[in-house]
């Protein structure tokens, strides 16, 4: 059948130059591949971990304080100090302030209290001690969930299409989205939480439903030309990734004041929302349109 030029948007572009866009994720990936070994050299993991993955005491406390002064004062005394305000969503006041720190709980209520010059109690402060034996378990459990999920992704996709290229591009596409992300987390010096790695689980779901309406559409549907479908494709998955981005970054940008947990999970699935776009339609219509176009001459 004839290719459909005239309502095909640039369709001689990407027919000449789909194989050459290619260079762009491979040499991402490669990129990707290079910092995470170099970042695992560095700091033994695959990511920075806050207090719920590596153990330590989490105190908030129920009061304005000057956050910057206040770090000056704990720095040296406690381990790995990180403190953050929590804000009033609709007056942007603060109305707490919430201490992490490796330091155990008992030391650290002793140097908050010697800081402050009062007594904490239940009233005007609480706090959560995690050991590290524990946390480090959850870890393992959490990245076991991972690679269980996304093993049992690849099955399905295989059996559904049941041919390799098309399959190990959905795959593909998939993998890139997750290692992308993982890299601009880190990049950004993003200590991932529990919540973190449950968004990087979502994340493998976000991945795959784009590709998988660009592959179900090129391999199934009969009659359009191959420049057809994958436009139409564009069209709908545009629509999806889009509307998911942007509902994710309205979300963001709604709880970034108050929760820091949220703002975890959104800021890594708008960033894996991102990636999304560009794999699944450079990366992985690249390799399907190479594939079909093999297959039919």
């Amino acid at each position: 059948m004839e290719e459909q030029n005239a309502n095909i948007p640039h369709k001689n572009w990407h027919d000449k130059y789909y194989k050459i866009l290619l260079i762009i994720p491979a040499i991402l990936i490669i990129f990707s591949f290079i910092y995470m070994i170099n970042f695992y050299n560095q700091h033994g993991d695959f990511i920075k971990k806050d207090i719920s993955l590596t153990g330590g005491t989490s105190v908030t406390l129920y009061e304005k304080l000057d956050v910057l002064e206040l770090k000056q004062g704990l720095q040296d005394k406690l381990q790995d100090v990180n403190i953050r305000e929590v804000y009033d969503l609709i007056t942007q006041e603060q109305k707490a302030v919430i201490i992490e720190t490796t330091s155990g709980a008992d030391e650290t209520k002793s140097v908050l209290e010697e800081h402050l010059k009062y007594e904490l109690t239940d009233e005007n402060s609480s706090f959560e001690f995690t050991g590290s034996s524990l946390s480090e378990g959850f870890y393992k459990q959490l990245l076991i969930a991972i690679l269980v999920a996304f093993v049992l992704m690849g099955i399905v996709i295989f059996i559904i299409f049941r041919i390799f290229v098309p399959s190990i591009s959905v795959i593909v596409a998939a993998f890139a989205d997750i290692l992308m992300t993982l890299v601009v987390v880190n990049l950004l010096g993003i200590e991932v939480s529990t919540a973190g790695i449950v968004a990087f689980l979502m994340l493998i779901g976000y991945s795959v439903d784009t590709d998988i309406l660009l592959t179900s559409r090129v391999l199934k549907r009969e009659g359009d030309s191959l420049n057809k479908k994958i436009f139409d494709s564009f069209k709908t998955g545009m629509t999806m990734t889009i509307t998911a981005l942007l509902s994710v970054l309205v979300a963001l940008f709604i709880v970034k004041s108050f929760s820091s947990v949220l703002t975890q999970i959104f800021t890594i699935l708008s960033i894996g929302l991102a990636f999304d776009i560009f794999n699944t339609w450079i990366t992985n219509v690249s390799i399907i349109k190479w594939y079909m176009k093999n297959k039919h001459g």
